[in-house]
Parts: C-alpha cells; structure tokens; sequence
C-alpha cells in the first residue's frame, strides 16, 4: 500500500524543542548515517550545489529502497530531481532509464539537462521525429514513444530498470491522457516508476491505484514552496497586498481578510457611486487602455479601470518585480500586449543586453529564407525582443518560441505576453506571474478559472536560488472580487481524473497480446475505473439529493388551474417542432441554392445578397459535377475578382436574372478581358429592377404555417394553466424540474453504467473490429478465440487519433493512387482541427474530379459507414473530417513558398508547423504500415515534402 509523507511546515515555523535522544536512538541513528554514507543517495548529493529538500531526500530513499515513488510538488518545488537520482541508480547499477514528457520541447529541455551531466555518449533522445543515440542507457521520449514501444516488444526495453512519468497529470488530458495508463499498465513488473506530479488534491487516491497496479508505491506530497509566493493586485499603476497585513501569505488559512485598502478600491468604482453608468471619475468610458475593447468587442460595463498593458509592466519595473509573464488567455491579446508596449515605448533593456539579444535572435534566425523572414514578422519581433519584451504562443513558429524561452531563461528578456499553454512542461521561472482576467475561454464558453489552473499558472512566480518571494499579480478589473482571489490563491484543488478509454488500436493490440479475456482483466486495473468503482457511492448521495430536489421543484410547480407538467410538456412539444420545422426549412432554402449553382450556364448572371447589398456576378466556368462540398461555379464580380462560389457564399437568396455573351475566347487570366466582361456586367446589372427586400412576414420560417405547430398553439392556449395569473412563476419552476430531471437521469445510468464500464466499452471496440475484419473469432481446444487478421496486424502499427477511419482508408485503397502532397493533403483531414466551429470555404486543388477529390469523397463515405457502426455499437470515437488545411498542405507539399501558403487564411505560422508535424507523423505510420509498397514509397516522399523550410527548422 503508498504511505504517505507526513505533513509539511514552513521553513520559517516555530519548532519545538527535540526531546534528548536515549543511546539506542543515539546507536540506531549512527547506524542509519553509516548506511547513508555509503548509499547511491550519499554520491548522488555529493555532485549536487544545492541540498535536498525533505521531500526530495524522501522519495529518493523510498527509490534506492526499491520502491516507486509518486511525487506530488508545486512547480519549481524540484520534483525533477527525484527523476534525476533515478537515471543515477540505473547507471550505476548498469541498467537504463527512461525518462518521459508529455510535450517535445520538454524532452529536448531534458535531454540538454541530462546530457550535460552525463555525457552525449550515455544520452539518448527520441521524439517521433527525432532520434538520438537511441539506444543509450539514458533515453528521453515523449510517453506516446513509450507506448508504442511497449506495444512493439521493442528490444530496447531489455535492461530497463526506471522509468520516469514527468508531469504524469496529464494523464488527465481528454484526448493523450490515455497514453499515460497504457504505459503504466503494460511497464514490465520489475521496473521502477518514478511519477512526478504537480499539486493535486487527490495524490493518495492516486498512489492506492498505482500501488495496485505496480506494488509497493510511496506517496510524497509537499505543498510547501521553497520560494515563498505573495499575492498581489495592480490598480492603476499601484500595486497592493491582496491580504491584510497580519496574514501569512505562505499560510493564509481559510476566508482570510483581505487588505482594507484594496476592498476600499476595488467597491469605490462600482455601479451606485454617483457617476453617469459606464464612465470613470473624468466622464470618460472604458477602461483607460486605449482603443481597448471588452470579450466579443464590446466595451466593458461600469467599474474599476482597467490599467493599459505597458503601465502594467512600468510598475512591474518601479516595483523590482521583472522578470515577469503575463497570461492572458488569448494569442491576439499576447501580440497586441507587446504592440502597445512597442507603442508606448517601453525599453527594458541596457544596450548591452540589447546587442546580446540581437545577436541570439540573428544566429537563431540564420537558417530561415529571408522571404520567410518577412511572412513571419521577423524584424517586428526581434525589435520587441531586443526591447526585453516578447510573446508565446501556439501560434508561434517554434523556432520563435524556443528563442523567447531561452532569452527569458537568460535574464535578457524580461516581460512575456503568454497563453497559458506555457504553464505546461517547459521550464521558464519568473520573478513575478501576472494574470490579466480570471476568466478564459474553454472552447464553448467563458468560464472562471479554477484553484488548480491559479495554482498552475502562477507556481511559475519565483526563481529558486534567485528570489526571496515570488509575487502572484492580479490586474484589476472590471468585476474583480477580491474575496473570489482569495479563494482561488488559498485552495488546492486540483484533483486528477482520468481520461481513459479503450482505442481500435489498444484493441488489437492487446488481443494481439494477451487474448480477449486477459485483456478485458488488464483494463479493468485502469485507474479510470478505479476511480468509477470508488465513485459509485458519492454518485449515489448525489442522485438522493436530485430526488429530494426534485420534489421541492414539483411541489413548487404546483398550479391549481390544471395539470402543469402536461402543460410545461406541451410548451415543450411545440418549441422543439418549431425548431424541427426551422432547421427542415433551412436545409430545404440550402438544397434549392445548390440546385440552382448545379443548372448555371456559361454567361448567366447571378444575383444574391450580401448583408444589406445586392451582389451581381457572371459565370464563367459552372464547374463540372458537384463534389462532396457541392457546386462550386467560377464567377466574375463587377469589380474584376474572380470567385469560386459555394452554397455558403451566396446564402438563400441566389437567383439567375440575366444571361451574358461569354466570348469564345475568353481568358481568366488576361486583365482585358475580365475589365471588359466586368464593364458589361455592371450595365446589366444597373438596368435591372432593384431586388425586393424580403419583409418580416418574408423572413420567417416555415414554422409560421406548419399545421401541427397552429395546432399545439391552439391547445396550448385553451389547456386551464395558460391563463393562470402565476403561470410564469410555475414554468420557471418546471423549466428547474425539467433541467434537474434530465441530469438525475444521466447521474442513474452513470451509476448503472460504472461497474465494468471499461471493459463493456473494449467489448464494443471489439464487435466493431470483426465485424470489419481485423479481429475475427477462431476455433480452438479451448474454445472459440479472439485473434487478430491480417489486416488488423497492420491496424496495431497506427497510433492517430482517427485510427480506424486511417486504417479503412488503407484498406480500401483510398490513398493507392494519390501523389505525395495529394496524400499529405488527406492525411490532414484526419489530425487537422480547426479553432473555430464554423463551416470551412474548402478548396480542393485540382477540383472535386481530380484524384484528391475522389478520394476525399471516398474518405467522407468511409467515415460516414464507421459513424453508423459506432452508433449502432454505442460508441463515439470518431473525429470528424476537418479539410481547412487541405489547400494550404498540398501547396506546401507541392514546394509552394511559406508567403504563397499562408495567404488568404486565418492560419498562423506557428499553428501550420505544428499541425504539419502531426500529419509527419501519420505520414511515417504509413510508411511503415501501408499494405502496398508503393503507398510507402509516397509516404515516405511526403514526409519528405512536408518537412523542410520553416516544418524543419526545429524538432518542437
């Protein structure tokens, strides 16, 4: 079973004074120092400048013990080095390590660490698309590396002894945190794990599961920083304690007070003071940051005044307190941060860490084109830099990234405008963490951030060996509530849940393994049903509150005119057919649009609206046979442009009104011609009648004249609790009835569903396999057995995310006839994901009869059968078909210039390197797994073809 660590103090509290030892103690503890001194604990210290924390000292003894350790520390408590002492035990018991990251510009960190201490000769590296002295005794990876290896009986693994799980939290992540329990589960018994973790409330829970599944596990938990963090909030350009001054802020309790001063600020510029709504104490709006703007561009309400960005970092400065980041949640809120400072003229730096940071920036930059150069913003970005200011990003090439991180390190920069994927992994220690909101956007959503991201994010603040005091700083605003901080800085709730799930591919591989029924024991060891069996019972108290809930609310709804649920179900029965009706009424004006861009010929005009204009254009190439994104004619506009239009392009207004001569001779790509087409279409389109605005009654859906709708109404209307004078106030409660109800059911059949929930799924998983063909069921002298086929041999070897749909199209021979970056193309339908859910205006080079585009087609039909066997499996794995990137790949593929690429899209530099990495990575899986040669060849040439320029520059 784990044992915990006993509980921390700080460094600073009162101790009491130790009772005098008795001789056997005073034998016992000479015995125990003789030990030490000639423990690998003694000579791994020896070659250390610092000393050891309890905790780390703690959780090497449990290590060189022979237990594993889990060890849960705030960021920069120095949990690394318990993983350190780890790699120092194999080496010197002439055994290998593994020392695994969730992210590759952590490993690359790492392995710089690692390598410096020990040499290149006895490191290794393995990224995916980065290999290093693979086979030395020391290997840093990425976990998915581990993973496959372990799945491939990688000869490598023989004399693993240790393997390290760096920041083993995020097995927690949605869509890789799977990753993390396969490794755990599958590890080789005799090797010791080392996980190190950050603060999470829920360690212990953590540690009985890994104890269950690896043995003997110690659990160490410190909270305790060794830097201490003050909590800090900026009002204007002053910066106050966010505490009372009697408060420890290492130990501020539960509710502490807050600072007078500060409550007294922060309550004087709200609502009711006196002034006009919306305005400070000069009369004017906003707050204070030029041009600034509120979420969804609008100006915020009445309240504090927000201090602009660079007067946050001049009293950053005044106070001492930079090197400093700020997180703000928002890529263009990180670039426009460093233009306002730009502007404002903000210079950090002396001019002879300005030559040093120039001199970085041009040695790191030397290998990119200088027309890439200018795409990127180059000369922008080193001008910020050599400023001593700099952002970080997604969005960023990572070339870029890695030269504002090591800067930072450095000292050189010192203020970074990040997102707050820099909380993660990558070592970049501050003097101060500023955060501009506590509240982000999850993708669907604002939503407060919780104590663990607070934590999380500011656990950056403060340079061990550095600093005193790490300062936490808040920038007041709008709604700020100083009582919320509190409440976010003095918790730690952080509790760990998993994210795992059977995959097609752990699948087969498993069966491939250890046969069905081994298989179905082995997940269900998962820490995810761990969690589900031990949560039955809160679930269950939970669903007793909803029942008691649930009969206030219905009591409460009680009408003495009739029957309300019946009513609240009617009102309910007719809002949903109004919005069937609406959405059928939609997808009918959608069809007739398509419809009409199907029968266009050579020369009509075609007239449609765009907001409040009218729009005349003049076909000139109808486009052949719809593909799967549907008609796509070329057209001129009255302005010389020329236009592929799609059914979103023209809405549901489209109409033919005129009929132009197209001459025989016509040439898109001569100016002549396009101004003299586009002049007669402007005469046409100035003689025709003004096109009659629609009226409201126009505007209206088919829901107005749906019989059975008119018929709801009228029972609606004549049902007794219609005219009940209270009838809002019982809705409001029948509309909570109705909320609660539709939860406690979904809570029933999670509690239902729990019990062997993971092994059910991998059942299902499994169904859909044969019934495809890569598992098929054998008969043996034991009985019938699962086994894996042919086909399902080469599934095991394809770790996407889309696995099966990439598997089907293999298969299929969907990819057979592609070139390289027609392959590459399609391959980013399967990894790509937009940022925005909207419908994507897709161009497909070469057209929807071209091989690219049959296979697209072919691809979207594939996925399709697999969604409608999912379903009928009650599954949902599948990822839909994103071609946003298909355009801009197969330029790239093709040896198009980054500029060319880039142009007309809303991708940023950063974010097309990252996702062709990815799709590198699906294209060498295919390399290896394809069943023809010749698809390998054309993986291989495409991967080739996506990796150079910008793609290649780093490994990140």
């Amino acid at each position: 079973m784990p044992r915990r660590s006993r509980p921390r103090t700080p460094a600073d509290a009162p101790r009491p004074e130790p009772a005098e030892p008795s001789p056997a103690e005073r034998y016992a503890a000479a015995r125990r120092r003789h030990v030490a001194e000639r423990s690998e604990l003694a000579a791994f210290r020896d070659r250390l400048d610092f000393p050891l924390d309890d905790f780390q000292t703690e959780a090497c003894v449990a290590l060189e013990r022979g237990s594993g350790v889990l060890v849960a520390a705030p960021t920069g408590a120095g949990k690394t080095v318990v993983g350190e002492f780890a790699v120092h035990l194999a080496l010197a018991a002439g055994r290998k390590a593994f020392y695994t990251t969730p992210i590759k510009a952590l490993s690359n960190q790492k392995y710089a660490d690692l390598a410096r201490v020990h040499g290149t000769d006895r490191v290794g590296l393995l990224t995916g698309d980065t290999t290093l002295n693979g086979d030395a005794d020391v290997v840093v990876m990425t976990t998915e590396v581990l993973r496959n290896m372990l799945y491939g009986g990688s000869p490598a693994l023989q004399g693993l002894a240790y393997v390290v799980m760096d920041e083993v939290h995020y097995l927690a992540d949605r869509f890789r945190g799977p990753v993390w329990e396969e490794v755990i589960i599958h590890l080789p018994d005799d090797v010791q794990l080392v996980s190190l973790s950050a603060t999470v409330s829920n360690a212990e829970e953590f540690g009985d599961w890994l104890a269950t599944v690896r043995g003997d596990t110690e659990v160490v938990v410190s909270e305790h920083r060794p830097v201490p963090l003050g909590q800090h909030v900026v009002v204007g350009d002053e910066l106050y304690d966010l505490y009372a001054g009697h408060v420890d802020p290492t130990d501020p309790g539960v509710d502490p007070p807050i600072n007078p001063d500060l409550r007294h600020l922060l309550r004087r510029d709200r609502p009711g003071d006196g002034r006009p709504e919306g305005r400070d104490d000069r009369g004017r709006r906003g707050p204070g940051d030029r041009g600034y703007r509120g979420r969804g561009g609008q100006r915020p309400g009445p309240g504090i005044r927000q201090a602009p960005r660079f007067a946050v970092v001049d009293s950053l400065a005044a106070a001492h307190l930079l090197p400093a980041i700020v997180f703000i949640f928002s890529r263009a809120g990180c670039e426009a941060a460093v233009t306002q400072c730009l502007s404002a003229g903000v210079r950090l730096t002396t001019p002879a860490e300005q030559s040093q940071i120039r001199r970085v920036v041009e040695e790191r930059a030397a290998a990119i084109p200088p027309e890439d150069l200018a795409v990127l913003g180059y000369e922008a970005f080193a001008e910020a830099l050599v400023r001593g200011v700099g952002a970080h990003h997604a969005g960023m090439l990572p070339l870029f990234k890695e030269t504002v991180e090591d800067l930072f390190s450095q000292g050189l920069v010192k203020v970074v405008f990040a997102t707050e994927t820099l909380a993660l992994g990558i070592n970049m220690p501050a003097r101060s963490v500023v955060l501009e909101r506590l509240v982000k956007w999850d993708g669907s959503s604002h939503v407060d951030i919780t104590p663990g991201e607070y934590t999380q994010l500011t656990g950056r603040a403060g340079r061990r060996g550095i600093d005193t005091e790490g300062h936490a700083v808040v920038v007041a605003h709008n709604g700020l509530d100083p009582v919320q901080l509190a409440g976010l800085a003095s918790r730690r709730l952080y509790p760990l849940r998993s994210a795992f799930r059977p995959t097609y591919n752990m699948a087969v591989n498993l069966v491939a393994q250890v046969g069905r029924t081994r298989a179905r024991e082995v997940l269900e060891t998962s820490f995810a049903q761990f969690q589900a069996d031990r949560g039955v019972v809160g679930l269950a108290r939970q669903a007793q509150a909803h029942t008691e809930a649930l009969e206030g609310y219905a009591q409460a709804m009680t009408c003495d005119r009739g029957d309300l649920p019946a009513y609240d179900a009617l009102r309910r029965r007719l809002t949903e057919h109004e919005r069937r009706v609406t959405r059928d009424t939609a997808t009918a004006r959608r069809a007739d649009v398509a419809r009409t861009l199907e029968g266009l010929r050579v020369g009509d005009v075609l007239e449609y609206p765009t907001g409040r204009r009218t729009t005349h254009v003049v076909v000139v190439d109808p486009g052949g046979s719809p593909g799967f994104d549907g008609p796509r004619p070329t057209v001129l506009t009255t302005d010389r442009q020329i236009r592929r239009l799609t059914v979103h392009d023209v809405g549901t207004g489209a109409r033919t009104v005129a009929h132009l001569r197209v001459p025989a001779g016509f040439n898109l790509r001569t100016a002549p011609h396009r101004r003299d087409l586009a002049a007669r279409l402007r005469a046409t389109a100035d003689d025709l009648e003004p096109a009659p605005r629609p009226g409201r009654r126009d505007r209206r859906t088919g829901a107005q004249d749906d019989a059975e709708i008119a018929a709801l109404r009228r029972e609606l209307r004549a049902h007794p609790c219609h005219g009940c004078p209270d009838r809002d106030e019982h809705l409001r409660w029948a509309d909570r009835h109705h909320r609660l109800r539709t939860e406690h059911d979904a809570l029933v059949a999670r509690i239902a569903g729990r019990t062997g929930s993971i092994a059910a799924v991998f059942d299902r998983t499994c169904d859909v396999l044969t019934t495809l063909g890569y598992l098929e069921t054998t008969d043996t002298p034991d009985g019938p057995t699962l086994t894996v086929t042919d086909d399902g041999r080469w599934l095991r070897r394809i770790y996407a995310e889309n696995d099966l749909l990439l598997a089907e199209c293999l298969r299929r021979g969907i990819l057979d006839e592609l070139d390289p970056p027609a392959l590459a193309a399609l391959v980013s339908t399967l990894v790509y994901r937009s940022r925005r859910d909207e419908d994507a205006d897709t161009h497909v080079p070469g057209g929807p009869e071209s091989r690219l585009g049959r296979a697209l087609d072919a691809a979207t039909r594939a996925w399709s059968q697999l969604e409608d066997l999912e379903t009928a499996h009650r599954l949902e794995t599948l990822a839909t078909l994103d071609t946003g990137l298909v355009q801009p790949l197969h330029r790239w593929a093709s040896g198009r210039s980054l500029d060319t690429v880039l142009r007309g899209t809303d991708l940023a530099a950063g974010d097309f390197v990252r996702w062709c990495k990815q799709v590198v990575d699906v294209l060498d899986q295919i390399a290896k797994a394809a069943p023809t040669t010749r698809l390998r060849t054309t993986a291989d040439r495409a991967v080739t073809a996506v990796r150079r320029g910008v793609v290649a520059y780093t490994g990140v």
